[in-house]
């Protein structure tokens, strides 16, 4: 028999696929400002890569990963016009390819959503805007980079102690009634049949099988960008946006009946989008989790749902509130008595409402310890103690119980 030889496939620049692309550009894409020793203590949260800065950070990609031919590179060394080398014309190429492949789009090209201004920066560079689909793929990235492998667990099931006709069986049966669908169990159904003959038999000789009850789950996310998320030596708000990402993804495709929605909090608090949060960036701001609390639950009533939940990522302890004449009122130092006060009363009104608050804890100070304990132990929530630079790994204090579990 012939022996075959395989070696490896070494492709051009050309060849790379849009997600692979996508896959080069992703640190620069999540990047909070860490990395600009400038923007680390003078945050802009309005801040927003351009094309330019696109094209270095794939250029800086490229490089990283001894991609660039040799000749290339002396081309562009050597070149007048960096336009004119293959190398630019290569990375133009590139960023076609994104935007043609829906991961990317220039401010105004989407028509249910037209550029208001801030389409071009102070020089007047040209700036960009991801999409829901290029969020998404970071999503997947970051499930894969810090969940692991799924499993092979049904998806999109939320069991409950209820029974009702369904899929999955729990070796339970009822008689059929008028809108249950027709799960029919056959031989309970064929026995009443051979009984009573089929002339005689009735809507009520019809037994279904049941099968565990699942319902839906509302989910609003929860993410800290306060200063403190990039200054104390680390970067705390990228891991947090990798965890935002990797739920988004695993609610949209593994429970398709799920919704969820995310929310900044600072010294106020927004809804973001899904296609806005990549490339979200810490303020100068403070933690006002009492409304990030209120805007949470204002938006799982409108979603609806049988099953509803918070996820609070966070690295410090609230130190902001709204006073009621819409003065932010703040105190960094400790946790003031109003601000906790106000803080737990949000959570008590969530836990009328049937809302558990889970929450994140990217930080082990005593004081943010104490705070999330008395937070789950008001809503029947869990506490996950992680670092930014591990967040897939995470110590569960699940103060109700009284239990550690470590993951």
């Amino acid at each position: 028999m012939k022996a075959v030889r395989y070696s490896r496939y070494e492709g051009t620049l050309e060849d790379l696929s849009p997600e692979e692309i996508l896959s080069l550009l992703e640190d620069f894409l999540l990047d909070s400002g860490f990395s600009d020793p400038f923007q680390r203590y003078d945050p802009d949260p309005e801040r927003r890569p351009t094309l330019e800065d696109l094209y270095d950070a794939l250029l800086q990609a490229l490089l990283r990963n001894e991609l660039v031919p040799e000749d290339w590179m002396r081309e562009a060394r050597f070149a007048e016009r960096k336009e004119e080398t293959r190398l630019y014309q290569a990375i133009q190429g590139m960023i076609r390819k994104l935007q043609e492949a829906g991961y990317l789009r220039l401010p105004g090209e989407d028509p249910l959503d037209p550029v208001q201004g801030g389409y071009r920066g102070e020089a007047g560079e040209a700036r960009f805007e991801l999409t829901e689909k290029a969020s998404d793929f970071l999503g997947l990235k970051s499930l894969r980079e810090l969940l692991g492998a799924l499993g092979r667990n049904a998806p999109g099931l939320h069991p409950t102690p209820h029974h009702a006709p369904g899929v999955e069986k729990a070796g339970e049966t009822k008689a059929w009634e008028w809108g249950d669908p027709l799960e029919l169990n056959a031989p309970e159904t064929l026995k009443r049949a051979a009984a009573k003959g089929l002339v005689n038999l009735g809507p009520e000789d019809l037994v279904i099988d049941l099968a565990e009850y699942t319902a839906s789950m509302s989910t609003v996310v929860l993410l800290d960008c306060s200063h403190s998320m990039i200054l104390y030596g680390e970067d705390r708000f990228t891991p947090a946006k990798r965890v935002a990402l990797a739920l988004a993804h695993l609610i949209r495709t593994q429970y398709p009946g799920d919704r969820v929605r995310f929310v900044l909090f600072h010294d106020t608090a927004e809804e973001i989008p899904l296609a806005k949060l990549p490339l979200a960036q810490v303020g100068p701001y403070h933690t006002n989790t009492k409304a990030g609390l209120e805007l949470a639950r204002t938006l799982l009533k409108k979603m609806g749902g049988e099953m509803k939940q918070i996820i609070l990522i966070t690295d410090g302890k609230p130190s902001a509130i709204t006073l009621p004449s819409g003065e932010i009122y703040k105190n960094a130092w400790g946790l003031d008595p109003l601000i906790l006060a106000e803080t737990l009363k949000e959570a008590t009104l969530a836990r009328k409402e049937g809302i558990p608050i889970h929450t994140f804890m990217l930080a082990r100070e005593p004081e943010l310890l104490a705070f999330v304990k008395k937070l789950s132990q008001i809503t029947r929530g869990k506490a996950y103690l992680t670092h930014p630079g591990n967040i897939g790994r995470y110590l569960l204090l699940d103060f109700l119980n009284k239990k550690v579990q470590r993951n």
